[in-house]
């Protein structure tokens, strides 16, 4: 069953006590990476996976990225067996509900994709949990597939905290990635099939708006694809 039908109250109690607290950030002063890759002179794919909490709102931001080719909602940081909503729910697969981002060089880089992130699309100084969503499958994590891209994002954590952008320290892992694997189908292009779900209305929804106002140089309008489910997730998803 979707989270949506059990955490509509609990969105509506955050939300209140969000509203009653302050955001953890300073939207006015939140910095591009000092440490970042170069635009490519050429058009090309690569990919970057992060986490940051249901990956229903953390797909539907990067689908909307320009420069984004495909944003596609799954799993990684534990076993192929296990990589099935069912399991990942328990907490102690290993894997974080994470989104892997195909993107042109020649039109975004990953620290441009890092500040969307960190920015926008969750909250990085909450420990195993995003908004009303608890467990180490919720936590915040950067999955390197580079040296380059791990120097990035260490360098772009050590300089958020360091300018005080969070009223809390960044507790975002950067691990090396070992395997992504693309969730069920039903769990792709969530946001943009079901705007009207209460989850995705409070929780979600107010990101893309974050997107279209404070990074207007990098939204576009149009839904970037979603890739299709991967084999080991159909084949738990049988079991």
């Amino acid at each position: 069953m979707f989270r949506s039908y059990f955490r509509s109250s609990v969105v509506l109690s955050l939300l209140l006590v969000a509203a009653l607290a302050g955001y953890a950030r300073d939207k006015a002063t939140f910095p591009g990476p000092a440490v970042d890759a170069s635009l490519a002179t050429t058009k090309g794919e690569q990919t970057a996976v992060v986490g940051g909490g249901c990956f229903w709102g953390v797909q539907a931001v990067f689908q909307h990225v320009k420069g984004v080719i495909s944003a596609t909602s799954g799993y990684s940081g534990g076993q192929a067996g296990t990589a099935h909503y069912d399991r990942v729910s328990d907490g102690n697969t290993g894997h974080a509900e994470s989104v892997k981002i195909t993107y042109d060089p020649s039109q975004i880089t990953y620290g441009q994709l890092l500040r969307v992130f960190f920015y926008v699309a969750h909250d990085p100084t909450e420990l195993n949990r995003q908004g009303p969503d608890e467990g180490t499958q919720y936590r915040s994590v950067v999955f390197y597939n580079s040296d380059e891209q791990k120097k990035i994002a260490e360098a772009y954590i050590a300089q958020l905290n360091a300018a005080k952008v969070y009223r809390e320290p960044i507790v975002t892992q950067v691990v090396p990635l070992k395997a992504f694997y693309a969730a069920e189908e039903h769990h792709q292009n969530y946001a943009r099939r079901h705007p009207n779900d209460p989850y995705i209305s409070f929780n979600d929804a107010p990101k893309l708006d974050d997107l279209k106002a404070l990074v207007p140089e990098l939204y576009t309008s149009n839904w970037a694809a979603a890739a299709a489910p991967s084999s080991a997730a159909m084949q738990a998803a049988k079991k």
